[in-house]
């Protein structure tokens, strides 16, 4: 396994579309393995494949980590069946937009479906913290980071945070 550097807003390749996984291999499950590792040296609970450099529709997740318990969970070609009406509001930040925080409101429930790291068809119906970070992270899937969710004004304040503490880094 291996610790994979994050890539951070506005790296234009956040913005590519995966693509969908044809197989699951020893070599999907090493970039799973590597994802993880990635999330948890970053203290995450959620990375997509996207996130470093690899546009494959792959998410590894683990809500159980802040509670200093690994259970990772791998989601591959992962689609949304159905999502409620019904909206929650998280606040949501992003390994990828590091310090900035905002509220997202998404579908409070939601039903899909996905391969897990054996190549299985998997169902499941989430609510809460599990629904939300799921529609976070396959927004990744599609070029769409959650800053993309807010209002024009705090998107445009987000990004010049992260472009002066961009700056900030490189001039040390």
């Amino acid at each position: 396994m291996a610790i994979r550097s994050i890539l951070t807003a506005p790296d234009p390749r956040l913005k590519a579309v995966s693509t969908p996984v044809d197989a699951v291999d020893d070599g999907l499950r090493r970039l799973i393995d590597d994802m993880a590792e990635s999330m948890y040296e970053a203290d995450g609970i959620g990375l997509a494949a996207v996130q470093i450099g690899e546009p494959k529709r792959v998410i590894v997740m683990d809500l159980d980590q802040k509670s200093g318990q690994k259970n990772p969970r791998a989601f591959i070609n992962p689609k949304i069946l159905w999502a409620s009406e019904e909206l929650a509001t998280f606040e949501e930040g992003c390994l990828s937009v590091p310090e900035i925080w905002d509220e997202v409101a998404r579908p409070a429930r939601i039903k899909a479906e996905y391969l897990d790291r054996e190549g299985i068809t998997q169902l499941l119906e989430a609510d809460g913290l599990l629904a939300t970070c799921l529609q976070h992270e396959m927004d990744h899937l599609q070029g769409v980071l959650f800053i993309d969710h807010l209002s024009k004004l705090k998107r445009s304040i987000a990004l010049r945070k992260l472009q002066k503490a961009k700056r900030l880094r490189e001039t040390g």
